[in-house]
């Protein structure tokens, strides 16, 4: 009788599904801040926050427009004329349109992209992008970068016409070439939140409407029968109590013997959200650089304080103009240039609110009367 052979044990080899690493935090290792990540969590965000959308769409709005003033009058003429009607997607015409949408990209993401549609040498028109679908890679010089698109095939490569992209970075980091959100480090404090707003919906599903415990007691000599009939009885009774009362009319419940009616839930309190939500709020609104009463936090202020905010808001609104203002130049001076116009311009931007104005005016009143009773002091005095 021969003896079965020993099977051989299967050589190891290399395994596509399971890594070797042991370390808990291996991916670390590997991880480049280059990628696109964390762009879901920031549209998700917005849409789960209304403050933090509102945010967003006042920055974009009390950015303003602006103004453009030429060398050349036909420039001026000429300019003009394109910027108020030019097509840049989605239906929208005019650079106001256009700006809009930079803008908020800008904000939601760090980083914003547009393109310069030139037609037969024309600037035609120019439309913004979805900045989440390109990739951004450092070019051999250290000062350019490079976009990157996904072609027919869906592989990224570097996209052909580069000088007709507009690409912005908001308050960009040595590290990588991608801007920073206006939404970094809110994700851990947006998390408490919304834990907090489900734990209240749950709650209110739950005691909100309010259900009862009917409890019959001294049964315990009683029939077994009987006990099952008087608990009918007493459920029937208690049903019909509740439904006259949802058509509105009052119905007295009776019952014999020993009943005890409790609220579900009564006892056991709902914790106190106002503390801890207005705390998370003020972190995620100081992120934002808007004064609370702007989004509709009825919070405590002063007219001193509130004065101090709208400063501090102007100085936010400027530093994102001065952010978008290259890519309006470009655009400006692409057009011109394509027309065999004069290309020498500059951006007057909008005043941002009436305050300002007010407040610049009673300055020059100030300085106006200050020379006034200096000159009059300086008469009486050489009399």
């Amino acid at each position: 009788m021969k003896r079965k052979q020993k099977e051989k044990p299967l050589a190891a080899a290399a395994c596509q599904l399971r890594s070797g690493q042991s370390h808990p935090f291996g991916a670390l290792k590997g991880f480049v801040p280059l990628g696109t990540g964390e762009e879901m969590i920031y549209r998700q965000l917005r849409e789960a926050i209304p403050v933090l959308d509102a945010a967003v769409g006042k920055l974009v709005r009390l950015s303003g427009g602006f103004a453009v003033e030429c060398r050349s009058k036909e420039s001026q003429e000429h300019l003009e004329k394109f910027l108020r009607d030019m097509p840049c997607g989605r239906g929208q015409r005019g650079v106001d349109s256009f700006l809009s949408g930079f803008v908020d990209s800008l904000l939601v993401y760090g980083r914003s992209v547009g393109e310069m549609v030139v037609h037969r040498g024309k600037l035609k028109a120019v439309c913004w992008g979805d900045v989440t679908q390109l990739q951004v890679v450092e070019g051999e010089n250290p000062l350019d970068v490079e976009l990157w698109g996904p072609d027919s095939r869906g592989r990224m490569g570097v996209l052909p016409y580069q000088h007709l992209l507009l690409f912005t970075t908001l308050n960009p980091e040595a590290a990588h070439p991608y801007g920073v959100s206006l939404f970094r480090g809110m994700p851990f404090l947006a998390d408490i939140l919304m834990k907090i707003y489900a734990a209240i919906g749950a709650n209110w599903e739950r005691a909100g409407n309010v259900r009862y415990s009917v409890i019959c007691k001294n049964g315990e000599n009683m029939d077994p029968a009987m006990v099952q009939e008087r608990g009918n009885q007493v459920a029937r009774e208690w049903s019909r109590a509740m439904e006259d009362a949802k058509n509105g009319t009052i119905r007295d419940f009776v019952a014999v013997g020993d009943v005890e009616i409790k609220v579900i839930g009564g006892e056991a309190p709902i914790l106190d959200s106002q503390v801890p939500v207005r705390q998370i709020l003020e972190q995620l609104v100081a992120k934002t650089g808007l004064p609370p009463f702007l989004l509709g936090l009825n919070w405590s202020t002063t007219e001193r304080m509130s004065t101090q905010q709208a400063d501090i808001l102007t100085s936010e609104l400027w530093a994102l103009r001065r952010t978008v203002e290259p890519v309006v130049r470009k655009i400006c001076k692409t057009y011109l240039a394509l027309e065999g116009l004069d290309d020498r311009v500059e951006i007057l931007w909008n005043d941002i609110s009436l305050q300002d104005i007010t407040e610049e005016a009673r300055a020059e009143l100030y300085k106006a009367q200050a020379k006034k009773y200096l000159a009059q002091a300086n008469e009486g005095g050489s009399k």
